[in-house]
């Protein structure tokens, strides 16, 4: 895109979108209701909700994935069809989702041309695809190899690469649904510059995050969905953080505090334990971490590092190829998660679709599909079903998961109800290890502020809880000691008061050698 192009794209008399009283209805549910939004070009629009508040949705209508009951959307003055991502990609409306959607065994060239070029075409124009590949780079600060491997890249390369697909195909209005919740504080810093600069080109940015404070550093206007309705709209620089939360959530959000507490006997250890891949590849070295009761321990790293060698092992899904696991002061022999979770594990996946819940199954099986060893819920062999559901309608009580009763299909909730749903199955139990990786990603502020206190009761319980994630700011308010990975080697602990930048450049391995075991 050039600059010419961008002052015309600026000065243009019609708002980049238009959003005409759009209304979407699943059933009895009410996802959207009579939206209607506009937004400029050069302009960074944060839109907020809770989990299940209609962002997703209103997406989807825009993308062309759905089709609005009622509504209309101009681009640039002219409609875009309905239900067509075909025709939104030609109107130049580009989308970065969450969870990748890269080819990691292809060059970054090959992702970005997939889907470009006609199978009928002669020849590939590969040659002028990588320079305005690498052109498209120097312009935004989003400068990547076009010849290297996707798998090879850190994560925020792979993000730089999905954007730039987004930009090789034109687009002019770009929607980022949670840009930094895989990322480092240096790399959203990164990111922040990038959006900024790709504004002030004339692109049209709508930046979907629950990360508020970030919402309000990147963008000029924010625009609050509650219940499927349009409940706000604010210039960013007239509104706060804690106010915006409340906007969100309809009542006043407050963060829960950790408070000092003296800590128990270990429950989980590892001494100088060492993993290796299939192929040899070591995936954790000489690692040694603790966790006591009463205790939330933070590991901190970019995904990749060796978190899941960690989960796993706590989890009873593998076992040391040298060193030693202790799970309450007792060595284990054998990878059996059974018996994991009979010793007192708890554990919340981080991938809550694919690791946390059989989406066809009830609710109710669900909630029991963990503890089939427990005479509460099977007794002879048989299925104890009514105590089943009992337990599941205490859970949907306390946790306040929206649903339609216990005989839903997990698919049908909505991703925050469903992390309810897996912690309120972990919690109730009372465990003596908590084992909780990525617990409060992609939730809004509400829910966030719960699965927090919920962790935090977990440890004044006096569960050690093993915190993975990536949210530095998660780790800080959380953990009464934090460790970072990195390559498979842990850090020594450190402590809350730690400074963020340097956490961040030890995720990186750009400083803090000094500090790994």
């Amino acid at each position: 895109m050039t600059s010419a192009r961008a002052t015309t794209m600026a000065s243009a008399a019609a708002p980049a979108l238009v959003l005409n009283s759009i209304s979407k209805c699943f059933g009895d549910t009410q996802a959207n209701r009579d939206i209607s939004l506009q937004l400029r070009a050069g302009e960074v629009l944060g839109l907020l909700g809770e989990n299940g508040a209609g962002k997703t949705t209103l997406i989807n209508i825009l993308f062309g994935h759905y089709v609005a009951d009622s509504g209309t959307i101009e681009v640039f003055g002219q409609p875009l069809p309905a239900g067509s991502p075909r025709a939104a990609i030609a109107a130049g409306i580009g989308l970065v989702h969450q969870h990748f959607t890269l080819a990691s065994n292809l060059s970054v060239l090959d992702n970005v041309l997939a889907g470009t070029e006609s199978v009928w075409r002669p020849r590939s124009a590969r040659r002028q695809a990588y320079a305005t590949l690498r052109a498209l780079g120097q312009q935004f600060g989003l400068a990547v190899d076009p010849d290297a491997r996707v798998a090879d890249l850190s994560v925020g390369e792979r993000q730089r690469v999905e954007i730039l697909k987004s930009l090789y195909r034109k687009a002019r209005i770009l929607v980022l649904d949670e840009p930094t919740a895989v990322l480092t504080p240096l790399e959203s810093l990164s990111l922040f510059n990038t959006l900024q600069r790709m504004a002030g080109e004339g692109l049209a940015i709508i930046l979907i995050s629950h990360k508020l404070d970030e919402v309000l550093r990147v963008a000029q206007r924010v625009a609050v969905l509650r219940g499927g309705v349009l409940v706000a709209q604010r210039a960013a620089d007239t509104i706060n953080r804690a106010d915006l939360a409340e906007l969100m959530v309809g009542q006043r959000v407050l963060r829960p505090q950790r408070q000092p507490m003296p800590t128990g006997q270990p429950v989980l250890q590892l001494e100088a334990v060492s993993v290796r891949a299939a192929h040899h590849q070591p995936l954790l070295s000489d690692a040694r971490l603790t966790v006591h009761a009463h205790q939330i321990v933070g590991l901190v790293g970019v995904a990749g590092n060796g978190q899941r060698a960690v989960v796993d092992l706590a989890c009873g899904l593998s076992m040391p190829h040298a060193g030693q696991l202790e799970i309450n002061g007792q060595v284990v022999r054998h990878a059996q998660p059974s018996r994991m979770h009979s010793a007192g594990v708890a554990r919340i996946p981080e991938d809550r679709h694919e690791e946390g819940v059989v989406g066809d199954l009830r609710l109710w099986e669900n909630v029991i599909l963990e503890d089939l060893r427990n005479p509460r819920f099977v007794r002879l062999g048989w299925l104890r079903r009514d105590a089943a559901r009992a337990h599941t309608r205490t859970l949907i009580r306390d946790y306040g998961i929206r649903c339609t009763g216990t005989e839903q299909a997990t698919r049908l909730l909505s991703g925050g109800n469903m992390q309810k749903l897996i912690i309120g199955r972990g919690l109730a139990a009372n465990p003596r290890l908590v084992v909780a990786c990525q617990p409060a990603r992609g939730l809004d502020e509400g829910a966030v502020a719960d699965v927090h206190q919920r962790l935090l009761d977990a440890r004044a319980r006096g569960a050690g809880v093993l915190l993975i994630t990536e949210d530095l700011d998660e780790a800080l308010s959380l953990a009464d000691c934090i460790v970072v990975i990195q390559r498979g080697r842990l850090s020594s602990p450190l402590f809350p008061e730690y400074d963020v930048q340097q956490i961040g450049l030890m995720m990186l391995d750009e400083a803090g050698a000094e500090h790994a075991h």
